[in-house]
């Protein structure tokens, strides 16, 4: 085994999980499509201030996960944690305000992440997701929440459990912040250490802790629906009348609040049902939430958006845990074999022929014998073998042999072979 290895929580992706990342790609593009949203592909390195100014010092991507770095110029940049900052970025930076809002925005791309490494989770992680950026309206939380809904459904994985939640505006948690410090106060000594270090930064991010999840005082916790306003009650109300109305399933999860601090009312995670049909708890597969104030962390106007992001590794996971197979590719159509001196180059003229009129064709080795080159285009699952010698390049014709259906070896003239393939 070679010495060089890719990093701890790094992963290749090989030929044979193509299929199933095109599966999962292609329906993204196809589904986001269908909502109206276009593509945004945003650099994998930004500077450092697009992260840190957006997701709090205090959350886990800043003070425990980013990967930080000078370049030679001496700037600070950060390889991408996440993928809504970015989107934001380029939102301002290309003057997309002064498009028809909302602008409705989609992507697919690689994250980094400093985190142990578990199952679907890695350092280097992949992330679709979407943004929907200019429109306050609760309909923009409830399109944005059917779309991944939908996208996850086309995907075979439409027994995932929609778990959202209202967080209120940045005055509402405020109030509620206090009301919390005043009901952990007394179990500060019996909380983690975290827990015990945002009691004092984020209180709210306690009623996330996975090291207190199951802690008295969390499970006890006042619930922030009890604290919202007039307004974030009403804007909540509103996305689940819309979300019912389009027959999309949820459970109502009052501590659900997110890892990020640019999060403003509706806040959502998608989770795989569990043995009793109820969610899982820490395997979250794609979340998503209202962000009304980044954009102006960021050094923007004051702008509404709201988005999802989904991670493609845990939902290979998920799929594969319910044996969802992905459409296999196009197979190859022919594979050329090569023989004799003159063979190479009439076998070539023929590939070049054959995939101008829209076949695959898997090229042969020169200089093998017929026997190794026919093991290879059988193991290419190629349904011809397209046999090129000496006397047949003199003939201008190719010899046909099928190979994944009966039939027996048949000769046609090159100019014919296209049609052949097809049956025509």
């Amino acid at each position: 085994m070679a010495d060089l290895q890719a990093p701890r929580g790094m992963s290749d992706l090989l030929p044979e999980d193509e299929a199933a990342w095109r599966f999962v790609r292609d329906t993204t593009e196809r589904v986001a499509g269908l909502f109206g949203y276009s593509l945004i592909a945003t650099p994998i390195v930004e500077d450092v201030r697009v992260f840190a100014r957006t997701s709090g010092d205090e959350s886990d991507i800043v003070s425990k996960e980013m990967y930080v770095f000078q370049d030679r110029g001496g700037g600070e940049l950060a390889l991408r944690p996440e993928g809504t900052a970015s989107v934001c970025r380029a939102y301002l930076e290309h003057g997309m305000a002064s498009r028809p809002q909302p602008v409705r925005l989609y992507y697919f791309g690689p994250m980094f992440r400093y985190d142990r490494p578990q199952a679907g989770r890695y350092r280097q992680l992949w992330q679709l997701g979407a943004e929907c950026i200019g429109d306050p309206s609760p309909a923009a939380d409830a399109e944005v929440i059917e779309l991944q809904h939908a996208i996850f459904r086309e995907l075979g994985l439409d027994d995932l459990v929609l778990r959202i939640n209202s967080i209120g505006t940045a005055e509402t948690r405020r109030n509620y912040v206090e009301r919390l410090q005043e009901h952990f106060h007394p179990h500060l000594d019996t909380l983690s250490r975290d827990s015990q270090r945002r009691f004092e930064t984020n209180p709210l991010r306690i009623l996330d802790s996975k090291e207190d999840a199951a802690h008295l005082a969390v499970l006890e916790a006042p619930s922030i629906l009890d604290h919202l306003s007039a307004e974030d009650a009403e804007h909540f109300a509103t996305v689940r009348s819309l979300l019912d109305t389009a027959g999309v399933a949820y459970e109502v999860a009052p501590r659900i609040v997110r890892g990020l601090d640019y999060y403003a009312r509706t806040v959502w995670e998608f989770e795989p049902p569990s043995e009793d049909g109820e969610a899982g708890g820490q395997s979250t597969v794609g979340a998503g939430g209202r962000y009304d104030g980044l954009i102006e962390l960021l050094g923007g106007p004051p702008t509404p958006g709201t988005g999802f992001a989904t991670g493609i590794e845990r939902t290979l996971l998920n799929m594969r845990e319910r044996g969802v197979e992905a459409p296999v590719a196009a197979a190859v159509d022919v594979a050329t074999i090569p023989l004799g001196e003159q063979g190479p180059a009439a076998a070539l003229r023929l590939a070049q022929a054959l995939r101008a009129a829209g076949l695959a064709v898997r090229a042969g080795a020169p200089g093998r014998s017929l026997r190794a080159q026919l093991r290879g285009a059988n193991a290419s699952g190629a349904r011809y073998a397209a046999i090129v010698g000496d006397d047949e390049a003199a003939r201008g014709v190719v010899q046909l042999k099928p190979l994944t259906a009966d039939g027996d070896q048949f000769e046609v003239a090159v100019g014919d072979a296209a049609a052949a393939v097809r049956g025509e």
